[in-house]
């Protein structure tokens, strides 16, 4: 019989230090920055019932924004597929807070809610990933109000996205979540507002494109932008909300070396808005026949891991805005210039880390559909079978339904990240996790977004399209050929090192696992100098993502252990070996011209 996975809570040096009744204070919408910002993480009662019906009593605390199977939310208890949970609390607003019009804002919530203000329904929302804004103005007032949410989950059981989560956890698959798990806020604005940015680098025009959306009228805003303390541009959006500025030809670049952002001040009428943008553009270039990867008109090689954004003691929720950092920085000091954001959207703060830091984003969108066969996404695949997507039923995804969500998923997802600097690639299905009509979807993103690239089908079931030719190799020698898309190897190694005291499961999956540091670290150099950068000079390999940050539950095959206590790799060689990889393309580019 085999081993059940059981898993032993462990800790963050955040999430011990946690004050849990102000966790994640910083502003949760760096793009979109107004002084109007009330934070209500923190305490707030729930309950776990059988019914709709708001409870008369409540079971006890929880700490929002943490999910109530997370360690830091107090709980630790799965909410079923028929359960509702419900949250309360009480707010005290002052009278010199509210303005015109008041919203309350959340983060995520997993995967319906309902939100009630002072007995009053103000409106629902469906999808756990995105964040969305309720206008509560006619049920708020000053003095002390009662927030309360509703909230249903059906994991991997309905037609909602779930990514990796799943009520049957084990291996890759990892402990379901439910609820609240990212910023609750409450902002008061004035009558007329602006509700919408989209800004466009137009790096060969050295001119950046601002197109602002309002609501409760159609003024028009004046827009500066700011280098420290000096405006570089100014001007005022037209009737159709657009405002094209010029830089000048002596603008400062973004990239992963200087990852250099501009300072933005928009005011439209009373509201002020403060935002951010890097200057930058995705495009590629020819060497020896092969298309690879460009940044700024210049080839760069994408060397990065897998990033699922999962915290021992936070599990979908970092413990706090530090965490975030400190895993950028530490693959930055490792030599890795991008992270592959898998399967799950994060909380926009770890994007302006990445923009600020000089991290390049893939950005995957979270997987749904019915039960996946082993045989599609396992079985055929490592045999080199693909098969076309328009079988919906062979995926799991033989729910219209679940397929016009996934498209609305897409759809926020583009415009929520449009903005972010570092975000470089959109990969909208990873092997064949409910994929479907993927050529369609690879138009679909195109045309939302033609400034990025898109790997179509991550891994495996290519359908002959999209920007990449995008492989997934595991268990065997990597081999690899190229067509006329970039060439990525999109996800590789999973070389596993036990880590006494730092595991959270009694389950060891990777895979290949090791004994030693020493092991793990000549293994891993043998397979980037064996298996990797000889594809670079002969096949023009322009990206290579190692799996994966950190562990994860069962998996310990990260660089950094689930309790980010531990870095198993030796920074050095992990540096060296990643300057390599991105100095023989550019140096291959710089060769031919």
């Amino acid at each position: 019989m085999a081993k059940k996975s059981v898993l032993t809570p462990i800790y963050t040096v955040w999430g011990e230090a946690l004050n849990k009744d102000a966790p994640l204070q910083e502003y949760p919408r760096p793009q979109m920055q107004r002084q109007s910002y009330l934070n209500i993480n923190g305490r707030w009662d729930y309950a776990i019932t059988a019914n709709s019906e708001k409870p008369s009593e409540y079971d006890g605390e929880i700490i929002v924004p943490f999910s109530p199977e997370a360690p830091l939310s107090g709980v630790n208890r799965q909410l079923k597929p028929e359960e509702y949970l419900w949250y309360r609390r009480k707010l005290i607003i002052d009278e010199s807070f509210l303005n015109s019009r008041t919203f309350i804002n959340f983060g995520a919530v997993d995967q319906i809610a309902e939100v009630y203000v002072n007995g009053s329904k103000i409106g629902t929302h469906e999808g756990g990933y995105t964040p969305f804004s309720l206008e509560c103005t006619d049920a708020v007032h000053a003095g002390e109000n009662e927030l309360a949410v509703c909230v249903r989950d059906f994991s991997q059981t309905g037609d909602f996205a779930y990514g990796k989560q799943t009520l049957k956890r084990g291996g890759i698959w990892y402990t379901a979540q439910s609820g609240i798990w990212q910023t609750v806020w409450l902002e008061s604005l004035p009558e007329i507002y602006i509700s919408d940015i989209k800004i466009t680098p137009l790096f060969d025009e050295h001119c950046i494109k601002f197109e602002l959306t309002f609501d409760g009228g159609k003024p028009s805003a004046e827009i500066k932008v700011k280098s420290g303390d000096t405006t570089v541009a100014a001007g005022r959006t037209d009737d159709d909300g657009v405002c094209i500025l010029d830089l000048g030809e002596n603008f400062i670049p973004w990239d992963t070396e200087n990852p250099y952002l501009y300072d933005v001040e928009i005011t439209a009428e009373s509201d002020i808005v403060h935002s951010y943008f890097g200057m930058r553009k995705f495009s590629t270039l020819q060497i020896d026949g092969n298309s690879v990867l460009a940044l700024n008109n210049k080839p760069i090689f994408h060397t990065g891991l897998l990033d699922q954004g999962y915290w021992s003691d936070g599990y979908y929720t970092p413990p706090s805005d530090e965490a975030m950092i400190f895993d950028i920085r530490q693959m930055k000091e490792c030599g890795f210039n991008m992270l592959r954001k898998h399967i799950k959207i994060e909380p926009l703060r770890w994007y302006y880390h990445c923009d600020r830091l000089g991290m390049l984003v893939w950005q995957d969108m979270v997987s749904g559909g019915a039960r996946y066969k082993p045989l599609v996404i396992q079985a055929l695949p490592f045999v080199g079978v693909m098969l076309s997507d328009k079988h919906y039923g062979l995926f799991g995804r033989k729910s219209e339904n679940g397929r016009n969500l996934f498209i609305e998923d897409c759809k926020q997802c583009v415009k929520l990240l449009y903005n972010c600097t570092s975000l470089a690639v959109w990969v909208p299905f990873n092997e064949g996790w409910g994929q479907f009509d993927a050529a369609k979807v690879y138009d679909m993103f195109k045309s939302m977004d033609s400034t990025r690239h898109i790997d179509h089908a991550s891994g495996w079931h290519d359908q002959k399209t999209g920007d990449f030719n995008s492989k997934h190799v595991y268990y065997k020698k990597i081999r690899l050929k190229a067509d006329d898309r970039i060439l990525v190897l999109s996800e590789f190694g999973g070389f596993s090192l036990p880590s006494e005291g730092h595991m959270s499961s009694n389950i060891k999956f990777g895979y290949k696992i090791f004994d030693t540091n020493e092991d793990f670290m000549n293994a891993y150099r043998t397979l980037y100098e064996k298996e990797v950068i000889p594809f670079i000079e002969s096949q023009g390999l322009s990206a290579a993502v190692y799996t994966q940050v950190s562990d994860v539950e069962d998996e310990i095959n990260g660089l950094l252990t689930y309790d980010r206590r531990v870095n198993k790799a030796d920074k050095n060689t992990l540096a060296e070996i990643n300057s390599r990889l991105k100095n023989q393309l550019l140096s291959k580019w710089r060769e031919k011209q």
